[in-house]
């Protein structure tokens, strides 16, 4: 467990604030001298029972470089509040209880199923309890849902031994346990149809090369960064992640000889079919699932086996196996299982001992309402709510583990956020709005049909009455990892802004500013923020320890609860609160990066 509090002499809460008065003015300071500004201080300081010359002198440096910052930088921000927010987010925190009902009660949820249907339900439950208002359910054409019944995978012969896996998304059952002989049939391509045509009926085939796998040599979960080193990679004015982006503070995965995505195991990038090319949301890779999935029914293959997209040691990636679109081709069942027991098929076979397996798997496809959705929530605003911030973070997840990591976290985070904001009842003139997501695994699909129905479709960019009302939209969709730097989403005016609200709470780690040359996002994608920045919005998108989100949970069998780390995601509720706070409270709007032309070729998912 990682410690938060800077200082062993106060709790994270009361760390750089202060009671009254309720915001802090840097003109006090420099122009009043430090006399002034210490007499002013041991007023604070008394209230905050701070005792003794050195930690009187301490506070004069804390307050007074907090608030000579944020003069110089940007906002004058309210630290009575900032005091409530960090009080309410560590000392009465629910960031973990709701993160329970996600993954625990109501996981996985993959879109537009009956688990995902039912978190939504909880959601909208929770947040009308906490008094938000006009928490609804907005829907989108979308497609079948799809969740897992029951999965039991074995190896009969030579020896027992349970087969640890998962199906595939939009992939069938098997009708009840069905025993029957492996088949190694690796197709790399198109050209490899031929030479397994009339040999895979009633088989089990195992359709990739073995998974090439390594020694571990270093800890699957990468260190924290330094505060120094996190200010050091975000020095570039581009950034490194740009307007709205997931923001992961890791290093970037080597492409060499790897899927062109950059995901899976080296050696792949040679070949059409791999585990990593029919795995991934885009149209492409939609494409060629639909051709092998086609030539494998033809076949009459009983089940499809795939190591999964990377991973090894029990942990196994894996997403897409068919398709949501009640038109595509419907394969036969698909199991990622783990690639140890993968390669110990393969090598059987090689031998000449041909082993039984047994599989009995049973899913549900959702059919009777193809429409998907977001779930929406409000605190109205005082004087100006027309005006909208907004935060949130996908709801949908992928089926191996809970979703706990992804999204999990960033939507109990979200959650947490406008509770803490609803619980303190402190005014705020503008509406705060809070969106949970769907589709984003599939391809952004619930952000996209949302900014285009409310602020303008991407083909004519005419914008709704709804468009320039629209202040900010934060994002959280980078695992569990602590939020260590945050996109000025193109723009250096918001980056000067963002440096005066992070000032005041460096004690939680949260460094940099970063991403404050413009650049234009051609089309939504990766995460939900890029739909807003995608019309011309402000879509922000925070800086993340990776932890082990790239390495064991992101889309795995280990996207669990026990993968979170609880303190990390109360600093998140809690800085996700301050700006939501802070955006909606301030006089004017944040800054606006530039409308784009129209785009008639621009796709989206209306």
């Amino acid at each position: 467990m990682r410690l938060l509090n800077a200082s062993p002499r106060l709790p994270n809460h009361r760390l750089l604030t202060c009671r009254k008065p309720s915001v802090f003015r840097a003109g006090r300071f420099a122009h009043g001298g430090v006399a002034s500004a210490t007499r002013r201080v041991k007023v604070q300081v008394k209230r905050l029972g701070i005792k003794g010359t050195a930690a009187l002198l301490a506070a004069v440096v804390m307050f007074g470089q907090a608030a000579i910052a944020q003069e110089a930088a940007g906002d004058k921000v309210d630290l009575q509040a900032l005091a409530a927010i960090k009080a309410e987010a560590f000392d009465h925190s629910q960031v973990m209880e709701n993160l329970f009902y996600m993954s625990e009660v109501y996981g996985p949820r993959v879109n537009n199923s009956r688990n995902h249907r039912a978190a939504a339900e909880w959601a909208m439950k929770q947040m009308k309890e906490w008094g938000l208002q006009n928490v609804h359910l907005e829907k989108w054409p979308f497609g079948y849902g799809w969740q897992i019944k029951k999965y039991y995978g074995a190896m009969e012969s030579p020896a027992y031994a349970a087969i640890q896996g998962f199906p595939l998304a939009w992939t069938p059952g098997t009708n009840g346990q069905i025993t029957a002989e492996p088949i190694w049939a690796p197709i790399h391509s198109k050209e490899d149809f031929a030479k397994y045509h009339g040999k895979l009926k009633g088989k089990i085939v195992l359709m990739f090369d073995p998974a090439v796998l390594t020694l571990h040599t270093r800890a699957d979960a990468q260190p924290s960064p330094t505060d120094e080193e996190i200010l050091a990679r975000a020095s570039n004015p581009r950034g490194g992640f740009g307007p709205g982006g997931r923001g992961a503070a890791g290093p970037p995965n080597p492409l060499t000889d790897r899927d062109p995505s950059g995901r899976g195991r080296p050696g792949e990038g040679a070949w059409t079919y791999t585990p990593t090319s029919l795995a991934l949301a885009s149209s492409k890779n939609s494409a060629l699932r639909a051709e092998v999935n086609a030539y494998m029914k033809a076949e009459g293959a009983a089940v499809v086996l795939t190591p999964g997209y990377n991973g090894d040691g029990g942990t196994i990636f894996g997403t897409y196996g068919g398709n949501e679109d009640p038109k595509a081709p419907v394969p036969p069942p698909i199991v990622a299982i783990a690639a140890e027991q993968y390669n110990r098929i393969v090598r059987l076979l090689q031998h000449n001992i041909t082993p039984k397996l047994t599989f009995d798997i049973q899913v549900e496809y959702q059919k009777e309402d193809t429409d998907a959705f977001n779930v929406i929530g409000e605190i109205p605003g005082t004087t100006k709510k027309d005006e909208v911030v907004m935060l949130g973070g996908h709801f949908d997840s992928w089926q191996g583990g809970t979703g706990a990591t992804d999204n999990g976290t960033g939507s109990a985070v979200a959650m947490e956020a406008v509770r803490i904001l609803a619980t303190l009842k402190k005014p705020m003139a503008r509406t705060v709005r809070v969106a949970l997501w769907g589709g984003e695994e599939e391809g952004v699909y619930g952000s996209t049909a949302y900014v285009q129905q409310h602020f303008a479709p991407r083909t004519t960019m005419v914008k709704t009455p709804e468009y320039d009302k629209l202040d900010v939209y934060f994002n959280d969709d980078g695992g569990s990892g602590r939020f260590r730097g945050v996109s000025a989403g193109g723009s250096k005016q918001m980056g000067d802004i963002f440096k005066s609200w992070i000032e005041p709470i460096k004690d939680q780690h949260i460094v940099a500013v970063s991403g404050t040359e413009y650049r234009p996002t051609p089309s939504p994608g990766g995460t939900d923020s890029t739909a807003f920045s995608w019309i011309g919005l402000n879509g922000i998108g925070f800086m993340q320890d990776p932890l082990e989100y790239g390495t064991r949970t992101h889309h795995s069998n280990a996207d669990t609860y026990d993968r979170v780390q609880k303190p990390d995601v109360q600093q998140g509720s809690m800085i996700e609160a301050w700006f939501a706070y802070n955006a909606a409270t301030r006089p004017d709007m944040l800054p606006r990066i530039p409308t784009p032309a129209p785009d008639p070729n621009a796709k989206g998912h209306e």
